[in-house]
């Protein structure tokens, strides 16, 4: 499908990044079976794996999509150091808003519309993802066709470009599977659905959202450091019970992925679940892929900071897991993962004497040389030529 169709796909998905939620509750309300140490390490392993999976895929993804647009002279749309302290403030506000909606209305409507929201959202997402797979299965014999689909508004000069979509049979077939898939969430809520379009979501955020500078990079999740920590431990201080915890409970959306505990005892009707928040992969995730770009700017031939950031990152997911597991409480993953994503690079740099060449780097440098630059060279040297 069309690039523009990702792009809106990923800012929508960017929405539903405010909600970094963690916890090992169950989202049905079915008996539970309790958890063995067997089926822990399961789950856990499990979330780990499709944690990591889409910031390396992503990361790498990213790459090629910077490189096509700089090859079509389009300026991505990056997130600024204004609009990264602003962040955190607005997924505040969110995550609050969502927690007064949940006490005021019945959870099962608003459940209700968010499904066939999800829906939507997650079709157009995963197809994004599986149309290069669907299109190398499809054999050579099938009776491709391309199409355009063309709308726009307004006549002549004023005539503007609302869809542009350039397609062909191939992604039409990809379009009927996802469609297919999303039914399934619709209908059963099945946690392996959930999965797949929570992955899709964060696979599509980690290429398609972009950080302009390491700069940005760290004030945004310096902010949404706070941010988990205020909302996961705070909130029960403040408002009495822990708002990001009940907001996870009640919003049933493929913004988190979950793990049965109890697969081995129940195989795929298991109900126990682990759960990671899409916020804790795609918000780290977006700093990692900066931090590879920034090893292709540097054309070395190695990618030192995205693997020292990407084990980093892994390794402060299962500290996150290992405190979560022994204290029996939701953890706020921010705080393990910003402080080893962020440090980890920095350490290196100061090491390698990289530090100020990498806080330079920024993925759409802007032209910062006045207007009037070139005007005044050619003012001097008429006044040297008339002297």
């Amino acid at each position: 499908m069309a690039d523009s169709v990702a792009e809106n796909v990923a800012s929508e998905a960017a929405a539903a990044l405010n909600e970094t939620l963690n916890g090992t509750e169950a989202v049905n309300g079915t008996a539970k079976v309790p958890s063995t140490p067997e089926g822990m390490a399961v789950a856990y392993s499990s979330l780990v794996v499709m944690a990591l999976i889409p910031i390396f895929v992503g990361a790498f993804r990213s790459v090629r999509y910077h490189k096509e647009q700089k090859e079509s002279g389009e300026k991505g749309e990056t997130m600024t150091s204004k609009d990264a302290a602003m962040f955190p403030i607005i997924a505040s506000c969110t995550l609050f808003g969502l927690y007064m909606f949940f006490q005021i209305f019945s959870k099962e409507y608003i459940n209700l519309l968010l499904a066939f929201y999800f829906f939507f959202l997650g079709v157009l997402a995963l197809a994004h993802i599986l149309s290069p797979v669907v299109n190398t299965l499809i054999p050579a014999s099938f009776p491709n066709q391309d199409y355009h689909l063309k709308f726009t508004e307004g006549k002549d000069s004023k005539e503007e470009d609302l869809m542009d979509y350039h397609f062909d049979r191939k992604d039409l077939v990809c379009l009927g599977i996802c469609t297919a898939i999303g039914v399934w969430y619709l209908m059963k809520k099945h946690w392996v659905a959930n999965n797949l379009f929570g992955l899709a979501f964060a696979l599509n955020g980690v290429e398609l959202l972009q950080l302009n500078s390491v700069t940005t990079g760290c004030i945004l999740l310096g902010g949404l450091f706070v941010y988990d920590i205020f909302w996961v431990f705070g909130s029960s201080q403040v408002f009495g019970t822990n708002v990001m915890v009940s907001v996870a409970k009640s919003f049933e959306a493929p913004i988190k992925l979950v793990f049965p505990q109890d697969i081995l005892e129940r195989g795929l009707e298991a109900n126990n679940f682990a759960m990671l928040g899409l916020g804790d992969i795609v918000i780290p995730g977006i700093f990692i892929a900066l931090l590879l770009r920034f090893d292709v700017s540097l054309k070395k031939n190695s990618k030192l900071y995205f693997y020292s950031s990407f084990i980093a990152y892994f390794v402060g997911l299962l500290v996150t897991i290992l405190i979560m597991h022994l204290f029996k409480h939701a953890q706020p993953a921010l705080l393990y993962l910003v402080p080893a994503c962020v440090g980890t690079p920095l350490l290196v740099a100061l090491v390698k004497g990289e530090l100020v060449q990498m806080f330079g780097y920024e993925d759409n440098p802007e032209d910062k040389s006045p207007e009037g630059t070139d005007n005044d060279k050619d003012g001097k040297q008429e006044v040297k030529k008339e002297k």
